[in-house]
């Protein structure tokens, strides 16, 4: 009998190593944290610069906005029929309201699937807080498109600074990004997902340019909104994990450990 209780005694104590188990993951998750607060920093200052610094250009007429022509120029230069037709569609899908629309329906299939209401909150708060600086952007620089001859998709007459396709773009690839990377715990596959985003974000600017609605100022300026709007989500996030851990609960976040 005595062995009995002893048996009963051990195996009701926690072991050695589930013990170091539950430390390493709280190590993890706080490394986790730390990270996703000093990337989303990182990407909010990065982001803030290159806007802050095409907006001075613009309004100075210095530095990049110098290019501005040349390279409007060489890039209608490289105008062919099948490129013009796949950029024209490609700018269709990328427009504001298709953004918008895609970014809805991306945040409702979230919610189903996932049963989760936080982050489809969270992309669609991003894309309304693009819209919005945005439409305040452009009434504030007030900036003049290049000549409505080069238009590929017919007239235009909003201003130019900042592109509302590019920023919308970056903004939902690059939120959508982080909320996907928060879920997988392969570091291929996160680094993979900013690549696609990257690359996505890279071709509406250049789409821009090529269509003859947008100075590469416009671009630049709204990668850099786009930069600091994302940040800032991922901040929000990552506050709210903080938040959730400190209280027990579920703190998962986007910034996955690369060890596993």
């Amino acid at each position: 009998m005595r062995n009995t209780g002893r048996m009963k005694r051990v195996s009701t104590e926690p072991s050695i190593p589930r013990i170091a188990e539950r430390s390493d993951l709280a190590g993890r998750t706080n490394a986790s944290l730390r990270r996703l607060l000093v990337v989303s920093a990182g990407l909010f200052v990065a982001g803030d610069v290159l806007f802050w610094a095409m907006y001075a250009a613009v309004a100075s007429q210095t530095g990049l906005a110098l290019l501005d022509v040349p390279v409007h120029d060489a890039v209608v230069a490289l105008r062919s029929g099948a490129v013009t037709a796949l950029f024209s569609v490609f700018a269709t899908l990328t427009s504001p309201i298709a953004t918008a629309v895609t970014a809805a329906l991306t945040a409702l299939v979230w919610a189903v699937w996932r049963r989760d209401f936080w982050r489809p909150g969270l992309l669609l708060g991003s894309m309304a807080l693009a819209a919005v600086l945005s439409e305040v952007v452009k009434h504030d620089v007030g900036r003049t498109r290049p000549s409505s001859a080069d238009f590929l998709q017919g007239p235009d007459a909003s201003f130019s600074f900042p592109s509302g396709h590019t920023l919308g773009t970056s903004v939902f690839l690059l939120v959508l990004a982080y909320v996907l990377s928060a879920s997988v715990a392969s570091a291929k596959v996160v680094w993979a997902t900013w690549a696609t985003a990257a690359v996505g974000i890279l071709a509406v600017a250049f789409c821009r340019l090529y269509l003859g609605y947008h100075w590469l100022t416009d671009v630049l300026a709204s990668i850099g909104l786009a930069c600091g709007v994302a940040g800032v989500a991922m901040l929000v996030d990552g506050m709210r994990a903080s938040f959730r851990k400190r209280n027990g609960q579920s703190a998962d976040t986007g910034m996955q450990s690369t060890a596993n």
